[in-house]
């Protein structure tokens, strides 16, 4: 095993899979229930309403798991690295 090399850890990249994980499941859970997804995941950001967010699958739940702040700066950061 070489020791020689410094290995990088992040909490930020799990917590940007945590993120990830979370979204796409509350995706899904929107989606199966025929709403616009975007427009409702958007919605919850801008107002913290929870109610914009199905309670489908534990997707309320889950979104509620995330902090806005880290949220946004996930959505910010993924979209400008495409």
């Amino acid at each position: 095993m070489d020791l020689d090399f410094t290995r990088k850890f992040s909490l930020y990249d799990e917590k940007d899979l945590e993120i990830k994980s979370i979204l796409t499941s509350v995706y899904d859970a929107l989606q199966e229930k025929g709403y616009n997804p975007v427009n409702q995941i958007v919605g919850y950001i801008l107002s913290e309403d929870p109610t914009y967010i199905t309670n489908h699958n534990n997707a309320r739940a889950l979104i509620r798991r995330l902090d806005r702040d880290e949220l946004l700066q996930a959505l910010v950061k993924h979209y400008l690295a495409e």
